[in-house]
């Protein structure tokens, strides 16, 4: 990323004569793919940025794209990733599957180090913050990038509009008569991007207003223990909610847990309601908005074949709709 950085250094680094560096940079296919992969790699390790149509002429033909997701943490990813696997259909591309742990660190440190240049033509980023310093590194190598649910300008994204959801829920909540709520969602700890969580409470507060007080937002690590302690603190509120809003279906399950604990009925005693409905909402008969997953990593995956097929798009959002289900627990 320095003008310092020469074609030299980079034959140096990556144990090659300049010629061919330079083959790999002009004329890739002449280029054993090994050696072209370790030129790339010797070129991201020491910041050097050729021109752009030499790093496209480089890429071409390696036909690896990667998605980074939080898969370990939330099963909805992996919903999304089918929708990828699917849109691929008859192009011959390999996809390298990346997990970062959590989506509420305050850093992608699996972004900072993720070897970009040595293996792929593309890069799918799902519901991760990307902090500056990633989004630079990104836009230097010239990686064709698409983004799901964490937005930023100079990419192109796939988006679910979570304040709307929220608002979905707060309504439906408000028309079977409930007059004091609760919110139980997932702390945010990074700075790179509004998350999920904070704007389905923001959508959420915008409808129900006065009637949730501070006191009754939880935020909790995505665990369905907390939200079970965090349930129980709410109902011994002097003012208890009747309604709790639960970030996704997991702390739903949390909720409900805590709700039996009590001898609750639900939703007599406790209305609950999720986001996403996932499996776990199904089998628990659970209130909660639908997202399209894997929609959104079809389109993703369209998105990002035409960046790498040279196809005129500008750096568009696309929002995606929600649907709310209405179950047995509200």
């Amino acid at each position: 990323m320095t003008d310092k950085v020469t074609i030299y250094e980079v034959a140096a680094r990556a144990g090659v004569s300049i010629s061919t560096v330079s083959l790999v940079l002009n004329a890739p296919t002449r280029v054993r793919q090994a050696t072209r992969e370790r030129v790339l790699s010797a070129a991201d390790e020491l910041g050097f940025v050729p021109k752009a149509d030499a790093v496209t002429r480089a890429r071409r033909g390696v036909g690896r794209i990667g998605v980074i997701a939080p898969f370990s943490s939330y099963p909805s990813f992996s919903r999304r990733l089918a929708g990828v696997f699917a849109a691929i259909g008859a192009e011959a591309l390999e996809v390298v599957v990346f997990d970062q742990q959590s989506a509420a660190s305050a850093t992608s440190p699996l972004l900072s180090s993720l070897p970009i240049t040595r293996r792929l033509d593309g890069l799918i980023i799902m519901g991760l913050p990307l902090e500056e310093s990633v989004v630079e590194r990104l836009r230097a190598q010239r990686l064709p990038t698409v983004v799901i649910d964490s937005p930023r300008p100079r990419f192109e994204a796939v988006v679910t509009d979570d304040e709307a959801g929220g608002e979905l829920v707060a309504r439906h909540l408000l028309e079977r008569g409930h007059e004091r709520f609760g919110y139980v969602g997932e702390a945010q700890r990074s700075h790179a991007y509004v998350s999920p969580s904070e704007s389905r409470l923001a959508g959420f507060r915008r409808v129900v207003a006065h009637r949730l007080p501070d006191e009754a937002v939880r935020l909790v690590r995505h665990d369905v223990t907390q939200a079970r302690a965090a349930t129980h603190a709410l109902l011994d509120l002097p003012d208890p909610p009747t309604a709790i809003f639960a970030h996704d279906d997991t702390l739903a399950g949390g909720v409900l847990a805590a709700a039996r604990d009590r001898g609750l009925p639900v939703p007599a005693g406790l209305a609950v309601a999720g986001f996403d409905d996932s499996e776990l909402a199904q089998a628990l008969d659970l209130t909660t908005v639908r997202q399209p997953f894997e929609e959104s990593g079809r389109l993703a995956l369209r998105a990002l074949l035409d960046q790498l097929q040279d196809t005129p798009t500008s750096r568009r959002t696309t929002l995606l709709d929600l649907e709310l289900v209405v179950r047995a627990t509200t």
